[in-house]
């Protein structure tokens, strides 16, 4: 092989490697600017939860069809479409001058999320496939980009909210896609199309159905459980969804064959993942409006109070975790880790009115993350490595979808707790504690349950043989 094409196709993987940065990028980088976006766009504390949960509920409920486009039409088309799409919803996220703007923003950005992310890791397979040791070392520097992306995202949104204003934490994107969009026909190979049928009807109504459960749970402490409104969405929620399991088992070609769930410890470890997801982003959610609505912490000060966090989570998945699963096997390490978690949010809903970052942030925080570190690559191994080789994009679709289901439930779940237990009086640092205390205890009895559902369903395997699915990372999801 010339050094021309070697350096070509590593250059390609730094292009791989950015979809993966930014995908769990805008997923972190909005925390420090949501307190200046409810400010400036006038939304209510209930209703900014959606800020985050447009994005994950249209790149969660869209990543199985991302997959399957990117098969049928070439992943290398479905992944500049992706970026293309992620450009425009940045834009429009940017120049908001609503609550609805912004969401719509905030959706189109999930959705070209959804076409990168599986799009990426299978023009990584294509370009490094034929060895295998350089597909493992391009899988770690692709994996790493993960944790990078959330560290980076959490201390870039707050110098960018500090020192510009939060719309630059969407415009941030747009040299980087185009960059992206400029760069790809050089360096990544076309790949092929095949033949086949888009489940777009499955799509929609797994996408619309969660959209519609988390829209009644977060509309609920304001308009009542009890009420016809709250009733009727979560009927909708469970017509949509019951239709897409229907939709699956008739199809040829569904986005997802069930019969996998039939398969040993796949749906545990996605049990795992879904309640990591739900106890995970809640904290993380909360502890950026304790830190400036209660502690009145500035952006980039608020940023940084959250970088140890973050840093900890990127040493703990790459360094520790696969050692340890390695020496103790998966079981142990996924309960382990949900315990910590759940230990971390107990301390976290000690937090105070009057409180500093030193007593009631930074010790609770750095337990829950070596928790959060510990438990998320052996679940997600676990359920990749459970399937049969042929589906083991199946396998890892389905796990991410997992994971960001359980962080949309999770959060709507939790801003319903915050709320009724005050944390809808802005401008009260004492009811805003108390709720955001609150939504802390919930996410630990996440966690908690968590840790016994693992423990209970998951069946102790080989250690060695999850610690070598690991050790090669899929955390974005390839339809094979």
């Amino acid at each position: 092989m010339s050094t021309t094409t070697a350096s070509r196709r590593w250059k390609g993987l730094a292009l791989i490697a950015a979809a993966q940065f930014m995908v769990i990028m805008d997923t972190s980088i909005i925390g420090v600017a949501l307190p200046e976006m409810q400010v400036d766009l006038g939304f209510t504390q209930e209703d900014l939860s959606w800020v985050f949960n447009a994005y994950v509920v249209a790149f969660g409920g869209l990543l199985l069809l991302g997959g399957r486009l990117s098969d049928l039409f070439g992943a290398r088309k479905v992944f500049t479409t992706g970026w293309a799409v992620l450009l425009a919803g940045s834009v429009l996220a940017g120049a908001a001058g609503s609550p609805a703007a912004e969401l719509a923003g905030r959706a189109v950005q999930g959705a070209g999320a959804a076409l990168v992310a599986p799009s990426a890791l299978t023009l990584l397979m294509m370009t490094f496939g034929a060895n295998p040791k350089e597909l493992t070392k391009a899988l770690a520097l692709y994996g790493a980009a993960a944790p990078a992306g959330g560290t980076v995202g959490v201390f870039l949104g707050g110098i960018i909210t500090e020192y510009l204003s939060w719309p630059w934490v969407f415009y941030v994107n747009v040299p980087i896609a185009v960059l992206v969009l400029l760069a790809t026909p050089a360096l990544l190979p076309a790949g092929g199309a095949r033949r086949g049928s888009v489940d777009v009807v499955g799509a929609l109504m797994v996408t619309l159905g969660l959209g519609a459960a988390v829209y009644a749970v977060v509309r609920a402490p304001e308009v009542g459980w009890g009420s016809a409104s709250t009733w009727v969405a979560l009927a909708v929620a469970a017509a949509l969804l019951v239709g897409f399991v229907a939709v699956q088992a008739s199809r040829r070609e569904p986005l997802v064959r069930l019969g996998i769930f039939r398969t040993p410890n796949l749906g545990a470890a996605n049990l795992a993942q879904l309640l990591l997801g739900g106890a995970w982003i809640p904290m993380w959610f909360f502890l950026n409006l304790y830190l400036q609505q209660v502690l009145g912490y500035s952006a980039f000060p608020s940023g940084a109070a959250l970088l140890p966090m973050t840093a900890l989570i990127m040493v703990g998945m790459i360094a520790l975790a696969p050692k340890a699963m390695s020496a103790y096997g998966p079981r142990a390490m996924i309960v382990s880790g949900m315990l910590l978690l759940a230990a971390g949010l107990g301390w976290l809903s000690l937090v105070r009115p009057d409180g500093s970052f030193w007593v009631d942030v930074l010790p609770a925080s750095l337990v829950a993350a070596l928790g959060m570190s510990l438990a998320f690559i052996p679940s997600l191994g676990t359920a990749i490595s459970s399937a049969r080789p042929e589906e083991g994009g199946l396998a890892s679709g389905i796990v991410n979808v997992s994971y960001q289901v359980g962080s949309a439930l999770g959060l709507a779940a939790m801003t319903a707790i915050a709320a009724a237990a005050g944390a809808g009086e802005t401008g009260d640092r004492s009811a805003l504690t108390d709720g955001f205390s609150a939504a802390f205890v919930g996410a630990a009895i996440i966690a908690l349950v968590g840790a016994l559902a693992a423990a209970a369903f998951l069946r102790t395997g080989a250690p060695q043989q999850v610690s070598e699915t690991v050790s090669e990372p899929v955390s974005e999801p390839v339809q094979g």
